[in-house]
């Protein structure tokens, strides 16, 4: 099943990425080199990184192939177009891959191949199409870019053919089919241009070649020498892939085409990712051999745990517990992250794991990175366990001294079966009598030494961890052949999107969301980020709806002050929060449907869409405003507000990404050390090769086995 005509059954099956090259050659190709590429894939690294061959009775687990599958660049659909699409139900893999006419059925029994099927044209929709989303569809002109060949440059928009043809003069590379374009030149002058070789650059002129008709990314370079126009490098569609939205913290510099600081800047930033994911596989080198008893539990007791709880469960939530359940019950430590959108059901999941621990007999720490988190998740986790006689305590700078002494005690004595606190539970006086599960929640809080902390105490303790925000999952992907994965992209049940507003700011406005809030018996969340005039603006506002009852938060009260505020809140004390950016995370209040945020441009897109998330989580229809001064609004920061208002659908993080993800502190996500290394050559690339030095690794190490 490699070729034009692949037979109904097949014992071996071959998929491609989708890139330029593979696309680039017929379907035939594949089935006449099928015995070369076989052979390339197990000692040529191109081909171990870009296929993989499938055949009946392999032994491989599915999510093993989803991953492969998601890195080729194929897209998960409900039902198959056209090539480069996946749909994924059961135990049942369909996908059409680009190196084959027709779409497969693979069915797996357990971690087997059980049987590869073709399946019918009649079945398939008209019109196969190659399923390839660029990020860079609606990337903003102006925004800084990354080519993996030729570094940061700006970039210009899309452009056509016709537009290529009516340049003065182009010179093409024929080795990855972009152009690089000199304005004002003319053609003998591009034929005598001293274009560096390094890039394979000719120095003559070409004729647009007509198979790469199409549409063409255009990217703007530092002008060669001094005085001289903009090198511009045009990228075909085909080859997005290439290139990615830079995201860092810092202004990067634009290179030079044809220059050597790229490829330096590049070599210096692969040697740091090849660091880490040294050490890294040291670590879980460790935690792959460690053994351990399965956790096992009586099946009918975790079943009406699972069925206590008061919402009606997804699919999604089903597969991860599933997952969890799978993992607790083999012999070796669990490490999953449960990644899903705001508000979608993953404390759930943590709370199903924690129970399933206790009746194992071992201890769970869970860690948040806020107090008032923490906070909630104890409240939470004490109402869900309340039937259970699970004893649960929290630790955190709320705590009292003299009850802080005795909950140290009481966990090293094991008489406490959930600890949920802060950075509070990674101190050296923090001991465990017997703990078998670490929850890590807001990973992307947490630098890479820190999550390791617990398992560094004990290489047989299963890990899960809870991540929202499309930077961790990012890198989760990158080291998914270190981790197991469980997405939840199924939004609960009644759930409705946000609607979301971009406007003016205008008192009027301001109030009648107000208004129309609590004349529903609902409650507001109201965004004002300056502490030092929130005082003021909260007079403003009772002056604007005198019957309304306002109290404030910000991050320099003093903790037992704010977690007392929040309490009245939540207990319907008063109509309206008035707060800083401390209410991006955590804070869950079914009859909180409105948020205004005062001055929307002050916030990244990543940011807002998490503010966002804080409203609509029972089944009324939430609205958020994001508002702005006229004066105060640059052309970027509108168009971050638009991107906000069109990605209001649920789910919707990753496209968020996409198109403005600001990395608040990159050192956060991997440690201090890293984070220049990130700037240096933005987030997605360093992503990439993250995942290059650690599948280096792991050859180099012969570590085959994915925790």
């Amino acid at each position: 099943m490699t070729g034009r005509d692949p037979p109904r059954e097949s014992k071996e099956l071959l998929i491609v990425s989708i890139t330029p090259q593979f696309l680039e050659r017929g379907f035939s190709w594949f089935s006449e080199n099928f015995a070369a590429i076989k052979k390339s894939c197990l000692t040529n690294p191109f081909w171990k990184n870009s296929s993989i061959i499938l055949e009946k009775g392999l032994a491989i687990k599915p999510s093993e192939v989803l991953r492969q599958i998601n890195d080729f660049g194929y897209e998960k659909t409900a039902r198959i177009h056209g090539r480069g699409e996946f749909v994924w139900q059961g135990n049942v893999l369909e996908i059409w891959p680009i190196n084959l006419e027709r779409p497969v059925s693979i069915e797996f029994f357990g971690n087997t191949v059980e049987e590869i099927k073709i399946r019918e044209r009649e079945k398939l929709h008209a019109g196969p199409k190659i399923a390839y989303r660029s990020s860079l569809d609606k990337l903003p002109e102006g925004s800084f870019v990354v080519h993996i060949d030729h570094g940061i440059g700006v970039f210009r928009g899309i452009t056509a053919e016709d537009e290529i043809r009516s340049t003065k003069s182009e010179a093409r590379n024929p080795d990855s089919r972009t152009l690089r374009v000199h304005y004002g030149a003319s053609k003998s002058e591009v034929k005598n241009s001293n274009t560096k070789s390094g890039f394979g650059f000719r120095n003559s002129y070409f004729e647009f070649p007509t198979k790469n008709r199409g549409r063409f990314f255009v990217v703007e370079y530092a002008p060669p020498r001094n005085g001289a126009e903009p090198d511009r490098l045009l990228v075909p569609e085909g080859q997005a892939k290439r290139l990615s939205p830079y995201v860092g913290f810092d202004t990067p510099t634009v290179h030079r085409l044809g220059g050597t600081v790229w490829f330096t800047t590049r070599r210096k930033v692969k040697e740091a990712t090849e660091h880490l994911a040294k050490d890294l596989y040291e670590l879980y080198k460790k935690r792959v051999s460690a053994e351990r008893e399965p956790r096992q539990i009586e099946k009918n007791i975790a079943q009406e745990f699972d069925e206590s709880f008061p919402y009606e469960e997804t699919a999604d939530q089903k597969k991860a517990t599933e997952d969890i359940d799978r993992d607790l019950g083999a012999g070796r430590p669990m490490d999953r992250i449960i990644c899903g959108d705001v508000g979608f059901g993953k404390t759930e999941i943590a709370m199903r794991a924690a129970f399933r621990a206790s009746m194992a007999g071992k201890q769970t720490a869970l860690i948040a990175p806020t107090t008032i988190l923490a906070d909630q998740h104890l409240k939470n986790f004490r109402e869900r366990f309340a039937k259970t006689g699970v004893i649960i305590a929290g630790l955190s700078r709320l705590t009292p001294k003299k009850e802080e002494g005795e909950t140290i005690k009481r966990i090293a004595d094991g008489k406490i079966d959930i600890l949920i606190g802060t950075h509070r539970l990674l101190s050296k006086d923090i001991r465990f009598k017997n703990l078998g599960l670490a929850v890590v929640d807001e990973e992307q809080k947490f630098g890479v030494r820190q999550k390791e902390h617990f398992k560094k105490l004990r290489a047989e303790l299963d890990v899960l961890t809870l991540s929202a925000t499309p930077i961790p999952r990012t890198l989760s992907f990158a080291m998914a052949r270190l981790r197991d994965m469980s997405v939840i992209e199924t939004p609960p049940e009644g759930r409705l999107s946000i609607k979301t507003y971009v406007l003016p700011y205008n008192p009027k406005t301001v109030r009648e969301a107000i208004r129309a809030e609590l004349s529903r018996g609902g409650q507001v969340y109201f965004l004002h980020n300056r502490v030092e005039t929130i005082g003021l603006f909260k007079e403003k506002l009772q002056k604007l709806i005198p019957s309304s009852r306002i109290n404030y938060i910000h991050g320099r009260m003093r903790e037992r002050e704010l977690i007392k505020t929040m309490h009245e809140f939540q207990n319907k004390k008063f109509d309206m929060l008035l707060a800083t950016t401390i209410i991006e995370n955590g804070l869950d209040l079914e009859n909180v449907n409105t948020l205004i945020v005062e001055d929307g441009t002050l916030l990244g897109l990543a940011q807002a869409h998490q503010l966002r998330g804080r409203i609509g989580r029972g089944k009324e229809q939430a609205s958020a405003y994001f508002l702005f001064r006229s004066q105060n609004l640059s052309e970027k920061a509108l168009e971050r507000l638009q991107a906000l208002q069109e990605y209001s659908e649920l789910g919707s993080g990753y496209e968020i990404a996409v198109r403005d993800l600001e990395i608040r502190g990159a050192g956060n996500i991997l440690g201090k050390e890293q984070s220049g290394a990130i700037n240096k050559v933005g987030f997605n690339l360093y992503c990439q090769l993250l995942n290059e030095a650690l599948e280096n690794a792991r050859h180099q190490e012969n570590f085959s086995a994915p925790l």
